[in-house]
């Protein structure tokens, strides 16, 4: 059913829908459009719409190939909408589902567009602060780039900021998704233009290898290993893109590269990836239980309890757990220091070896089992051993006590 938005545009039919609102495929006085409806709860919230009003000057001044133009920005009694450039096409978690990982060559040609794209935003003094292959769409009708990719385009700029209001998000709060967030942002410091090159270079690891390099389990579990933990290295790639991979998800904001400068350093791999297949690396362990709330507490799952797997917990209370934790924003408790540096019941997982179980996990539960009952049985046996010895080499006549051995005989 057809709805209007504004005066100017109306809806026809939903191409979507997100944790802020809902995508329409709708027509304005220009012709097609894409209307992002927000939540009605985020309309109503009226410093939320000032600010919605405050931002309409910079986003509707970012014009450049590789992003999702914003064409106008309605208020309209309960109505709070983005009206933006159609784009014939998909979004890249698509592409991702359905091909679970890219060659080399294609995935860098979409993060090099993605990165110019973050160039003229930063360079506009906007900070997208969401990036992740929902926000990437691929344009299906021009033509293919580098190892057949398809032009990338980076939307919803401004809606993570337009959500991340005061009111909403006290200093105790981030916005965001875990799998991309940045490590600053996990310790509660502002966004600056650098959480944007780490989220890139998390969807370019995940492009590559078909997971991010620090995703799965228990939201708080992700914001953690962002903040302690290094990134596993990708097995078959030039060390020349790894380097770069490492240098972007680097801690440190400031040893980030800029947009523009991974845009063309990544353009500049382009020839010596022509023609590499997809990487052949292993998944991670989806047969490890991740790290559930009880256990990040400390407790055992309740008796008859399943275990929850990889990306199985729901981020926004009373949603339906999914197969990614990747698909929505969130505001998340910003981890204290001590849950970060770890502690006899804190969140923070030491760096570990390549397919050592997680602390805390059931099979690293099962493992610490099989040890005791090893120790256990090996105490057992020698302790037969000791008594058996002792059987073999004693007569009928009783030793004397130990302190009686070898002494004097008393003078009378």
């Amino acid at each position: 059913m057809a709805r209007r938005i504004g005066s100017r545009y109306t809806a026809h039919q939903i191409l979507g829908r997100g944790s802020a609102g809902t995508v329409w495929l709708g027509e304005g006085p220009e012709g097609p459009v894409a209307i992002k409806l927000l939540r009605e709860d985020l309309s109503s919230d009226q410093e939320l719409v000032g600010r919605f009003v405050q931002e309409r000057t910079a986003l509707l001044g970012l014009e450049h190939p590789h992003v999702v133009s914003v064409r106008d920005l309605v208020v309209d009694g309960n109505d709070l909408a983005l009206v933006m450039d159609l784009v014939r096409g998909t979004d890249l978690r698509t592409r991702l589902d359905r091909e679970r990982r890219l060659a080399p060559e294609a995935a860098v040609a979409i993060a090099a567009d993605v990165a110019d794209g973050l160039a003229a935003a930063h360079a506009a003094g906007v900070v997208h602060r969401d990036v992740k292959p929902e926000n990437v769409l691929l344009d299906m009708q021009g033509p293919l780039g580098p190892g057949g990719s398809h032009r990338a385009l980076l939307t919803d700029f401004g809606v993570a900021k337009l959500i991340d209001t005061p009111r909403r998000t006290r200093a105790s709060k981030i916005i965001g998704t875990p799998d991309y967030l940045a490590p600053e942002i996990v310790e509660g410091l502002p966004p600056r233009a650098a959480v944007d090159i780490y989220a890139l270079a998390t969807v370019l690891y995940e492009l590559l290898a078909g997971f991010t390099p620090f995703g799965g389990g228990h939201p708080g579990a992700v914001l953690r290993r962002h903040v302690t933990e290094s990134v596993v290295p990708l097995p078959g790639i030039p060390d020349e893109l790894w380097q770069l991979l490492v240098q972007c998800l680097a801690k440190a904001p400031a040893s980030r590269l800029r947009a523009s400068e991974l845009a063309a350093r990544l353009r500049e791999l382009l020839p010596l990836l022509a023609g590499m297949p997809p990487l052949d690396v292993d998944e991670p362990d989806t047969g490890e239980a991740e790290e559930t709330a009880e256990e990040l507490s400390g407790a055992a799952p309740a008796p008859g309890q399943p275990v929850r797997r990889r990306g199985a917990v729901p981020l926004v209370p009373g949603a339906r757990p999914s197969g990614s934790n990747r698909d929505t924003h969130t505001s998340m408790r910003v981890p204290a220091p001590d849950e970060l540096a770890g502690g006899a019941h804190g969140t923070a997982r030491a760096p570990r070896a390549a397919g050592a179980p997680r602390p805390g996990s059931a099979r690293n539960r099962a493992v610490t089992r099989r040890r005791r009952l090893t120790l256990a049985v090996a105490a057992a046996l020698l302790a037969a051993g000791g008594v058996a010895t002792w059987l073999a080499t004693s007569d009928d006549t009783p030793s004397p006590p130990p302190d009686m051995e070898n002494s004097a005989p008393a003078t009378p």
